[in-house]
């Protein structure tokens, strides 16, 4: 993967909601932490 790909908002939201989830596997979780560790910087105002 490239170094300026980043996870979109929708697909973090949804990752966020996955890692939440008491059913989610430890796979799924894994990838949806990963995800979100490639979510873009919040920038200050």
């Amino acid at each position: 993967m490239a170094n300026n790909e980043k996870t979109s908002k929708g697909v973090a939201s949804k990752a966020g909601k996955q890692l939440k989830d008491e059913k989610s596997s430890a796979a799924e979780k894994s990838v949806a932490g990963s995800a979100l560790t490639q979510t873009p910087d919040k920038k200050k105002k």
